[in-house]
């Protein structure tokens, strides 16, 4: 008897840990095709934007001759597979190519812009989940009144006003007239460079080296493009949290929690938010991954030092090594927080496991 169960469980560890190798397996080659897929696409954008990168390194005043042996020291005269595959493999070693506009490696133009962007969406999705979420509940619990009237009402406004004009409007009201934050820019110049950059996030950099005037003067100048970012986070974020909410509340489990004699504050903030806990790991990933690839008019109308003010220059002065490694690498951070709300999703919900 001791012997059947002992070699039974051993036949359970075994399947179990040959499940968890499969799914690993799947995750891996998933995470292989995506890669392949994102860098395929990138690769045939560089072919077909209407801009000669040979040009763009040599000029328009170069001789047939330079231009000619300038393109086959860029692999330009390769066949197309050829050229894929060098792209592949200098992609994985971390190399983009030269930046035409700063002279420097791409990857050192990332590592330093990439942060302020970084700053800015978190900011911004903290600010539309902390009021998003709560905004959906109630949405969802006066369903048909005059709460939810609003909440869907300030959601479409947020779908439908452009970023720019949000913004600019911004200025004008809150910097312009009523000066209650800073202005463009990520700091007050003669802030620049006063604290050592550990992280590259200025309000964490700050802290860090415990200087509060830095901190209060970063946190005036990113108040207001967070919060127009956040703006649109938040009317995401409230519909889909409504959404999930109504669909929730018409659970049968929620009834006889009241019949039970739960507070509705514990039904609704307990169990029926719990339950919504789950799918909303996703939207708010979802949210944060647009963000951060999709805050270009924000960084442009704000002077914003991120990685789509960075791709914006670059792509108005033909510097395609700097577009196409920019695009890789907000196409790898919203593969990753795809995989993470993935893991996220099984870590909140064991039935997911």
């Amino acid at each position: 008897m001791s012997l059947t169960g002992t070699t039974s469980g051993g036949r359970r560890a075994w399947l179990s840990s040959r499940s968890g190798i499969l799914k690993g397996g799947r995750l891996l080659v998933s995470l292989a095709v995506t890669m392949l897929g994102l860098l395929l696409i990138t690769f045939l954008i560089g072919r077909v934007m209407p801009i000669d990168p040979v040009l763009a390194v040599v000029g328009e005043r170069a001789t047939k001759e330079v231009y000619e042996a300038t393109r086959a020291a860029m692999g330009l005269d390769d066949p197309l597979y050829i050229q894929f595959w060098n792209y592949i493999t200098e992609v994985l070693r971390g190399d983009f190519g030269m930046s035409l506009l700063t002279s420097r490696p791409v990857i050192e133009d990332i590592a330093r812009v990439f942060p302020a962007t970084l700053e800015l969406a978190t900011v911004a999705t903290f600010l539309g989940v902390a009021i998003g979420v709560p905004a959906g509940v109630v949405a969802a619990v006066n369903q048909g009144r005059w709460p939810d009237h609003l909440v869907r009402l300030l959601g479409l406004f947020g779908y439908s006003m452009p970023v720019f004009w949000l913004g600019l409007m911004g200025l004008l009201v809150f910097y312009g007239k009523l000066d209650w934050v800073a202005g463009p820019g990520r700091l007050d110049v003669f802030f620049e460079d006063v604290v050592p950059q550990v992280t590259g996030v200025i309000l964490i950099d700050s802290l860090l080296a415990g200087d509060t005037e830095v901190f209060a003067n970063a946190l005036s100048h990113i108040v207001l493009p967070a919060s127009v970012l956040g703006y649109y986070s938040l009317a995401y974020v409230s519909r889909m949290t409504r959404s999930f909410m109504l669909e929730q509340l018409a659970q049968e489990y929620v009834t006889t929690a009241r019949v039970k004699g739960l507070s509705e504050a514990r039904v609704i903030w307990r169990h029926a938010l719990g339950n919504v806990m789950v799918p909303l790991i996703t939207v708010i990933a979802l949210s944060y991954a647009n963000l951060l690839e999709g805050s270009v008019l924000t960084e442009i109308v704000f002077a914003w030092p991120g990685i789509g003010f960075y791709i914006t220059n670059a792509l108005l002065a033909a510097d395609m090594s700097a577009v196409l490694g920019g695009t890789v690498v907000v196409g790898i951070v919203f593969i990753g927080l795809n995989l993470l709300s993935d893991v996220l999703y099984r870590f909140v919900d064991p039935r997911a496991r």
